[in-house]
């Protein structure tokens, strides 16, 4: 293994009040409307501009361990001739790629999908680890629905995640291993618990048989949840209790931590969530966020067009100080207000 301080790194990633950006979202799915409306105008400069002025928050380190984003955000400059990855730096962040190429069809399931980019991915790992990249994210999807998710995208899916950490490793690289059962669908919330306990099991069964070293990894995967549209959805404190006990089944403790996702929550809700999954004490991990909209969301709608001194800034690093809060178990509603 290349690097030794993986361990560290991954430590790094979880601390205490803090948790991951995922701003893994590309300049055109930004003006697209995926985090919210842009102002005008709706553009790739102006896509570039905010993701500037995301990255230029100060004191977004009180709250942020790490930063994901895309390969292509490593060529780019600020106006100033800055690249943006060294001013995730210069704010004592660590920061990520997500390695994934694209989504393919999962063979003998039309409607199942699985990720690619394993291709090729050792000399890109070697790439971005003289870059200065920290760590990777590799995510893998379960669907629910009728016959679904099918014992094969389970299994495929395990394996690619497991893959790619073994090579993220071998690069010296942190891997964030993210199995998420996403949320959309009628479902209820022990649906949910049954394939979030069946997914994780089979990925740290391939995690095992790749010789992954568990504790140099962060898990990024789902809260337990009622479906999107189930008609009667679960409180707070169910889905804390269900999530925690799906966990305690299935995740070694070996693991440092876990960087939930937010999964189409809200932002309130996914911060809500997270508080109360911390509000149970202690676990044999630290239980954080890796969230992407649920953070950047709010930054988007408030964006005033600035780089710097923005009002995007301001909502960014209040949703952030939110979710750090809450990974102590110390938010509350009161806070959220102006």
């Amino acid at each position: 293994m290349k690097n030794t301080g993986l361990g560290d790194i991954a430590q790094v990633m979880v601390a205490p009040g803090k948790g991951i950006f995922a701003a893994d979202v590309p300049p055109q799915g930004l003006v697209n409307g995926w985090w919210g409306e842009m102002r005008e105008p709706k553009t790739i400069d102006a896509a570039r501009d905010f993701q500037e002025m995301m990255f230029r928050t100060q004191s977004l380190s009180d709250h942020i361990s790490g930063i994901i984003i895309f390969d292509d955000v490593l060529e780019q400059k600020s106006k100033d001739g800055t690249t943006f990855l060294e001013i995730i730096k210069q704010q004592d962040i660590l920061a990520g790629i997500t390695p994934t190429t694209g989504w393919q069809k999962l063979g003998g399931s039309p409607d199942e999908r699985v990720p690619t980019g394993l291709d090729g991915l050792p000399k890109r790992l070697e790439k971005w680890s003289e870059a200065g990249i920290s760590f990777v994210k590799w995510r893998v999807a379960a669907k629910i629905g009728p016959g679904l998710p099918s014992p094969l995208a389970i299994k495929i899916g395990a394996h690619s995640v497991a893959e790619y950490a073994a090579l993220a490793q071998a690069a010296g690289l942190v891997p964030i291993v993210e199995p998420d059962v996403e949320m959309k669908g009628e479902h209820d919330i022990q649906r949910h618990f049954e394939v979030t306990e069946w997914f994780l099991h089979k990925t740290f069964e391939a995690l095992y048989e790749h010789g992954v070293l568990l504790e140099g990894i962060v898990l990024k995967t789902n809260m337990v949840l009622s479906g999107s549209d189930c008609p009667v959805q679960a409180d707070e404190e169910t889905v804390a209790l269900e999530t925690i006990k799906c966990l305690r089944r299935t995740v070694p403790a070996a693991v440092p931590g876990i960087g939930f996702l937010s999964g189409g929550q809200s932002d309130y809700k996914a911060t809500a969530h997270l508080n109360a999954i911390n509000a149970q004490g202690s676990q044999p991990w630290r239980l954080s966020f890796s969230y992407g909209r649920a953070i950047g969301k709010a930054a988007m709608m408030a964006w005033d067009g600035k780089t710097d001194n923005s009002s995007g800034q301001t909502a960014l690093l209040h949703r952030a100080r939110m979710n750090g809060m809450a990974t102590q178990g110390k938010w509350s509603p009161e806070l959220e207000k102006p």
